[in-house]
């Protein structure tokens, strides 16, 4: 079975970020075909990155990193749970990404974005250092507004489309990462 880290992509106090986190593992959870992780990064408590070596040599010498990469090569895929902060990734997102590389590699990633604008273009800034990463990103994605999908900015009320659109985000992401699997099996 398939293991997916739902992760949450911004570290700010009184943050949407949780909200959405859980309400996408609720919707995971009643499903069968993968087992779902939530991670948080405001838990993880990465520091601004602090490795000597770049990422793609894997000699971490932090505990954090060493911590961080166990964590991440545990997972097959992803699904980003992500704001958009200046018509971007939040800082601690990006950072979380730039601490590992092969880690990373020939795993699939999905996107669930929220926002004033419903995030898209954080995603799209996330799809292209995702690439970098050779992680391979589905299609669908879910962009919740701020404005339709609140109540008062905190209070999460999805449509049962925005609920469909999330299990289509699911169903790529999970046949995504099993068909790179072979590429991860030594």
């Amino acid at each position: 079975m398939l293991k997916i880290a739902v992760i949450i992509g911004s570290t700010r106090p009184n943050r949407v970020g949780e909200i959405v986190g859980k309400w996408v593992m609720e919707v995971a959870n009643k499903r069968d075909d993968a087992a779902f992780t939530l991670v948080d990064l405001a838990e993880v408590g990465l520091p601004l990155l602090d490795e000597g070596a770049p990422p793609a040599v894997a000699q971490y010498a932090q505990q954090h990193t060493k911590d961080w990469a166990a964590t991440i090569a545990g997972f097959d895929a992803f699904v980003f749970v992500t704001p958009e902060y200046n018509h971007s990734v939040p800082a601690g997102l990006k950072n979380a990404l730039d601490f590992l590389y092969a880690e990373w590699n020939n795993k699939a990633a999905g996107f669930v974005s929220y926002g004033a604008a419903g995030g898209i273009r954080a995603v799209e800034h996330l799809r292209l250092a995702l690439a970098e990463l050779q992680v391979a990103t589905v299609r669908a994605q879910v962009a919740l507004d701020s404005y339709a999908d609140f109540e008062n900015y905190y209070v999460l009320k999805p449509s049962p489309r925005r609920e469909e659109a999330l299990n289509t985000v699911l169903d790529q992401v999970i046949a995504w990462g099993g068909a790179l699997k072979p590429l991860r099996t030594p």
